[in-house]
């Protein structure tokens, strides 16, 4: 039981830091770049920005994704939180070709000022339809959407967002001022061979402006939230560390306090003709075997609660392709086999050359 609990333990947490560190990006995602404030994300850049990064030799297309935040019903609720954002219906499928609408729904968030759209999971989970009226009140922005629900959008990952009009927030502020600033723009470069060659070329052309930019890959700006925490490659380390020591401590105590409970068994083996090497085989094998078991138990537990991760609201970060990789589960049952070795070699080596008569003298 320890072991599997440890291991299923470490199998989550290996899942999770190879969803973060690990994962290949897609097709579509290798192809973008999300352009921000160099200082933070919370700094906004000029939206003329744009008409220069589209000179930019491989860049394809250009659409602002403007972060709207506000609150849903109860933001106490935290089934009742998922990304909204501001964009430009004409730009954003051409930038993310992987949102499928139906061309009636596409042709509707189009035409209407109010309709947004929203992915398949967030309309699963909070049972939304086609011609559903949103409310969102604003807190950064002082401004309270009137939505229509005008199409479903279908997607592999990323699929818990609701995106509207970017001029319904902007005429909202009376087509000026504040909204002449954006948050981020993502870009759509031509190949993925041009990608870091333009990521240098927006930064560079913008190096002597008041307002310089930041340019990363989509999967560099996702695991820039993750900073936010701290060292998270440090905090897996910490933990994991933790996890495997306990786990060696309390099997090594536990087949320890077993070999010695049985010692007067060694005793009765070694008078019917077992060798001292016959049981200390014996031994370190159930050992080994009970480690496997906890093992196989524990990974499948932790293959259990990835799967629910899978399915569970992406709240901080987008869990929708997590999976345990086949290298986690070799390495958890490698580790369980040589945890049993180690854990039990010192008791099974003691009690095996133990003489028949002082073997025989303990007592329970």
């Amino acid at each position: 039981m320890s072991v599997a609990a440890s291991l299923c333990l470490l199998g989550v947490l290996g899942a999770v830091y190879n969803n973060f560190y690990y994962s290949e990006a897609s097709p579509h995602q290798a192809l973008r770049l999300i352009v921000r404030n160099r200082v933070s994300l919370a700094n906004p850049f000029p939206i003329s920005y744009r008409a220069r990064i589209l000179q930019v030799p491989g860049v394809e297309e250009a659409v602002i994704l403007q972060w709207f935040g506000g609150t849903y019903k109860d933001n106490r609720d935290t089934n009742n939180f998922f990304g909204r954002f501001a964009v430009e219906p004409e730009r954003l499928f051409r930038v993310y070709p992987e949102y499928k609408l139906t061309d009636a729904e596409r042709l509707a968030f189009e035409r209407e000022r109010s309709a947004c759209i929203v992915g398949r999971k967030l309309a699963n989970r909070l049972g939304f339809k086609l011609g559903d009226k949103l409310q969102i009140v604003g807190d950064i922005f002082p401004l309270t959407l009137d939505l229509t629900i005008r199409g479903i959008y279908e997607s592999a990952n990323d699929n818990e967002n609701l995106f509207f009009h970017y001029e319904y927030l902007n005429k909202g502020f009376g087509g000026g001022g504040r909204m002449d600033q954006i948050s981020t723009l993502v870009i759509h470069v031509r190949s993925t061979d041009l990608v870091p060659v333009v990521s240098r070329s927006i930064d560079d052309l913008f190096r002597n402006s008041a307002v310089q930019t930041l340019t990363e890959t989509e999967h560099s700006f996702q695991l820039s939230f993750l900073a936010f925490l701290g060292n998270v490659k440090l905090f897996f380390l910490m933990i994991s560390s933790a996890v495997a020591f306990t786990m060696f401590l309390i099997t090594a105590n536990t087949m320890a306090m077993s070999v010695r409970e049985r010692t007067r068994e060694v005793g009765i083996l070694k008078t019917i003709g077992f060798t001292p090497s016959e049981i200390l085989r014996i031994l370190i094998g159930e050992s080994i075997t009970i480690a496997l078991i906890g093992a196989a138990v524990g990974l499948w537990l932790a293959n259990a609660l990835v799967g629910l991760l899978r399915n569970a609201p992406s709240t901080f970060a987008d869990f929708s392709a997590i999976r345990m990789p086949n290298e986690i589960i070799w390495i958890g049952f490698a580790s369980a086999a040589v945890l049993g070795v180690v854990a039990c070699f010192v008791p099974a080596w003691n009690a095996s050359r133990l003489s028949i008569i002082d073997a025989l003298r303990v007592s329970d």
